[in-house]
């Protein structure tokens, strides 16, 4: 078991992630949005006003509540893209998702993330 720590200690620094599990199964991650009109990396048109997100490793399909603790606000997005390519960020998710979370302007937030 310490040695599965230890490598995914080491695996996050290298990734340049911040990614923080808290004791109910969900993570702390860093978030910002993104809009544009490309095709995803799972071949959908991407959609700026669905509730989608892009990570890093999680499968397609996968189902996230996203929580934003600053408001209390809470939405529900899907991933089908690949994401964020930007040090220090774990997710990007839709101008839509980030619209209902209201974090849009500041256009970078801590949210907590869970695994549906």
């Amino acid at each position: 078991m310490k040695a599965f720590v230890i490598v995914a200690l080491a695996s996050s620094m290298i990734a340049g992630c911040s990614i923080t599990n808290t004791a109910n199964g969900t993570s702390t991650v860093h978030t910002s949005w993104y809009s544009h009109g490309h095709r995803t990396a799972s071949g959908e048109r991407f959609n700026p006003n669905g509730l989608t997100a892009a990570h890093k490793t999680l499968p397609f399909g996968t189902i996230l509540r996203l929580t934003n603790e600053e408001n209390g606000r809470s939405v529900t997005v899907r991933v089908n893209d690949r994401g964020p390519f930007v040090r220090g960020r774990e997710l990007d998710i839709s101008r839509g998702a980030a619209d209902q979370l209201g974090f849009r302007r500041k256009g970078v937030e801590r949210l907590r993330m869970e695994v549906l």
